[in-house]
């Protein structure tokens, strides 16, 4: 005899609700945090998909997003459950939410990038999926330079200014910003080339 809880019922007995995975990706492009969206029966979301029996929520969360995106090669984490009630429309899900911060040039032409604070009027509860992906990258980012790679492996202050003030959606004081960057940084000895004007001394991550 299979397993039993102490009221006498299997697991068979209890009601399975769905399972789902959406991911919110981020980026930053034309100097503003953008999500990726797919379009889906005339509507916008976030990249999903329903889990299959005997798959693991990564793996379910790998095929949504080369499937419904044509992204490959990501590592999302895992964001946050939700499971309000009537949250979707085709029956009881739940949504294993995850999150992806990924260089825009990484994302190739394929994907449909739209300003985070534009995405709203999304199906189901995406909406606040991206809320909370988007909170979770600035806490990331109020303290920490760059912690998601998305400037190249060398880049020089004000680029990495540039990049802070998309993600957090706002302008920061340029003197007050590099002092509280500085000790997570080190300085490669080049300078940037390409560019107008007097060429900036280049830096990277720590570690």
């Amino acid at each position: 005899m299979g397993y039993v809880d102490s009221s006498g019922r299997a697991l068979a007995d209890y009601p399975h609700p769905s399972v789902a995975v959406d991911t919110a990706v981020l980026t930053v492009a034309d100097g503003r945090l953008q999500v990726v969206l797919v379009e889906s029966d005339g509507e916008l979301r976030l990249p999903g998909a329903f889990l299959h029996e005997g798959e693991v929520l990564a793996d379910a969360v790998r095929r949504s997003l080369r499937d419904k995106a044509g992204l490959t090669g990501l590592d999302p984490v895992q964001l946050h459950v939700f499971d309000a009630l009537g949250r979707d429309d085709r029956g009881w899900v739940l949504s294993v939410a995850h999150v992806a911060v990924v260089p825009a040039s990484a994302l190739g032409p394929l994907p449909r990038l739209t300003p985070v604070e534009e995405a709203v009027g999304l199906r189901y509860d995406h909406d606040a999926i991206v809320r909370l992906a988007v909170d979770w990258l600035r806490t990331r980012y109020r303290d920490d330079p760059d912690p998601d790679g998305l400037l190249p492996a060398e880049f020089t202050l004000r680029d990495l200014q540039l990049v802070h003030e998309a993600v957090l959606g706002e302008r920061v004081m340029k003197d007050a910003f590099r002092r509280g960057m500085i000790d997570g940084l080190v300085e490669t000895g080049r300078l940037s080339t390409g560019s107008v004007g007097k060429p900036a001394r280049l830096w990277r991550r720590k570690g």
